[in-house]
């Protein structure tokens, strides 16, 4: 199995996304460099700080040039940076030594790369938005279609109350509202320009420095932080917490799909459930599986990114590399897991004979609490639970069903409120209101 899934083709189509991947590939970076590297000569010509006649040749060289990426590796391997060697490959292919000594001028590596990547992940990030958009709007569809099928309400794995499986899925989408508002401003924070130069002080630049910050900011629409970031990794960290947390959510949503397809339960048909190699009769949740793995994983690799939040002094290659190391797998298994929710929200069909079942198995201990509260009316709770609480415990030893011991102690008792679904049903249309359908 290759180090990463995404370079897998056995196991790239389970846990990588092509769209999201194929921001992270040699090609794609160095693209982006590229095109970094062009505007930034674009803008200083404009401003004087090199001849303008090298800064259009070297602008219209950075959108035809081809680098080789395998090229790069060696001197890369002994520079920690590929902008070294990128910027010797360039000017190598340039064949213009004259206009090629004004590339990259007054910059250094970590602006090179950091805007680039700025660059892709707006793109990343504007696939996430539009598809968590359309998985917010299945879901919303998903919780109206069933928004009063009643089924048991579970906690701590026990039947709790009824609720509905509209409620469920509404449970599964209100997350994911929230996680897309806050993407509008983590996308906000990520596309912003670097440039700071060797030690963040522009000094190769003079004076003109922050205006050509601003000026490789507008050309490239990003934003322009105004002073050099290096070693303030604030931006990064927030868009890993943002992915763990948009993950665990999905992963949720897999966790409550594993149990109700679980054979015993089978509240839920998945279409185009995995296969076993040896039993015939299974039909595994391997979707579901795939979102929990991918939210574990990803919890853990945004852990690693707040740890190399710690950036010694001006710039820290340790800490820097730790980002390399993780940042494009926990992108890849997000945008993994975003496609593989709005698939499964399109497979998902509930069996409302057997929610039926499981909300009801003959023994009504599911409402258990709806006759506390009926009979709360009638004395004090404390002592309306401890009468329910021993009838319960008489129906588990004898196999007689609640409701008939309690109209045997209580006939006056009014039961019609048992069976209620609550609020399950309004919260279930509301959301698929919020979801726009």
């Amino acid at each position: 199995m290759p180090a990463s899934a995404a370079d897998s083709a056995i196991y790239r189509s389970l846990f990588s996304d092509d769209a999201t991947a194929a921001l992270f590939t040699d090609s794609a970076e160095i693209r982006a460099m590229l095109l970094v590297e062009g505007a930034l000569a674009r803008v200083q010509g404009a401003l004087g700080i090199i001849p303008e006649t090298a800064a259009a040749f070297i602008d219209r060289a950075s959108r035809e040039v081809q680098i080789d990426p395998a090229a790069l590796g060696a001197e890369t391997a002994t520079n920690g940076v590929p902008v070294p060697a990128l910027v010797a490959a360039f000017r190598k292919a340039m064949n213009a030594p004259d206009h090629a000594q004004y590339l990259h001028w007054g910059a250094t590596s970590q602006d090179i790369m950091e805007t680039g990547l700025a660059l892709r992940l707006r793109r990343v990030t504007q696939i996430w938005d539009e598809r968590i958009g359309d998985l917010i709007a299945a879901l919303g569809r998903l919780a109206r279609r069933h928004a009063a099928l009643p089924m048991a309400a579970r906690t701590y794995g026990q039947a709790a109350t009824p609720t509905s499986f509209g409620a469920v899925v509404a449970g599964w989408g209100h997350p994911l509202i929230r996680h897309r508002a806050r993407l509008a401003e983590v996308r906000a924070g990520l596309a912003t320009v670097s440039l700071g130069g060797a030690a963040g002080t522009l000094s190769a630049m003079g004076p003109q420095g922050p205006e050509v910050r601003a000026g490789l900011a507008q050309a490239l629409d990003l934003a322009d932080p105004g002073h050099s970031w290096h070693a303030e990794r604030d931006r990064v960290g927030v868009f890993a917490a943002w992915m763990a947390g948009l993950a665990t959510s999905l992963g949720k949503m897999g966790e409550d799909l594993i149990l109700m397809t679980q054979t015993g339960i089978n509240e839920i048909r998945l279409e185009g459930a995995g296969g076993s190699s040896t039993m015939p009769q299974k039909q595994n949740p391997v979707g579901p599986s795939v979102l929990v793995a991918l939210a574990r994983q990803a919890v853990a690799l945004a852990g690693a990114i707040q740890g190399a939040g710690l950036h010694r002094q001006q710039r820290d290659g340790a800490a820097w590399f730790v980002e390399w190391l993780t940042l494009p797998q926990l992108c890849i298994s997000a945008g993994r897991g975003i496609a593989l929710a709005q698939d499964l929200a399109g497979a998902i069909s509930p069996d409302a004979q057997a929610m039926a079942a499981n909300l009801d198995d003959g023994s009504g201990l599911i409402h258990a609490e709806a006759f506390t509260f009926a009979l709360a009316r009638h004395m004090p709770r404390p002592e309306a639970q401890s009468r329910i609480k021993a009838l319960c415990k008489e129906a588990g030893a004898t196999g007689a069903a609640l409701p008939v011991l309690v109209a045997r102690d209580f006939p006056a008792l009014d039961l019609t409120a048992a069976g209620g679904l609550g609020t399950a049903p309004d919260e279930a249309r509301a959301f698929a209101d919020q979801a726009g359908t």
